[in-house]
């Protein structure tokens, strides 16, 4: 059969093609391991309907269909929930993009913090998501890497809003929709409502 042929005079190709499959299958195993992931940590925060459990009972239900539903108005109403941020990082992870957050969440807390912990905070934060080889390199320009590099050497409460505001920018421009159209938004909110009509 033409073109069905395998040289067996360079073995370097073969293994390069073994590699590609192999990394193939494991990026598979990846997202198949996200889905569980996120399945288990929906089915942990939602109540089961054969449980029988009411809102009105002594155990607290963890969502409403209504919390859920004010997620989609906006990032902010998003990110103002802590059920929303969570169901929202296990998105991100599934786009491989929750340093984002992390970072936001990390410049939030970093506001509240006391001026005699401010250089050691700053000097973490830029450390693990701003400088050039951070481990967790959010994705902002190289002037804003520059600038906010500068003012975390002398820091303020303020030295990482430029860098978070980009970074918040890039979410609710990109992640953000993608995030409310997903099947993971989705199918949560479909449970929910379902739950609220019976």
């Amino acid at each position: 059969m033409p073109g069905l042929f395998f040289s067996h005079n360079n073995p370097t190709e073969l293994k390069e093609a073994e590699c590609k499959v192999a990394e193939g299958k494991v990026h598979k195993k990846k997202q198949k391991a996200f889905g569980a992931d996120l399945k288990s940590y929906l089915k942990s925060m939602v109540p089961h309907p054969e449980s029988g459990i009411k809102s009105s009972t002594s155990r607290k239900v963890m969502f409403s269909a209504e919390e859920v539903m004010q997620w989609s108005q906006s990032l902010e109403k998003l990110l103002a929930s802590q059920r929303g941020q969570g169901v929202f990082r296990e998105f991100l992870k599934s786009e491989f993009s929750e340093e984002n957050m992390e970072f936001w969440l990390a410049c939030e807390e970093y506001k509240k913090t006391k001026s005699d912990h401010l250089h050691g905070k700053a000097e973490r934060i830029y450390e693990e998501f701003v400088q050039s080889n951070a481990v967790k390199q959010i994705n902002i320009d190289y002037r804003t890497r520059e600038t906010t590099a500068k003012k975390a050497q002398d820091p303020t409460l303020t030295s990482f809003d430029e860098a978070q505001k980009t970074v918040y920018v890039l979410m609710e421009r990109d992640s953000y929709p993608r995030f409310l159209k997903s099947k993971a938004y989705l199918s949560l909110l479909n449970h929910l409502q379902a739950n609220t009509l019976k």
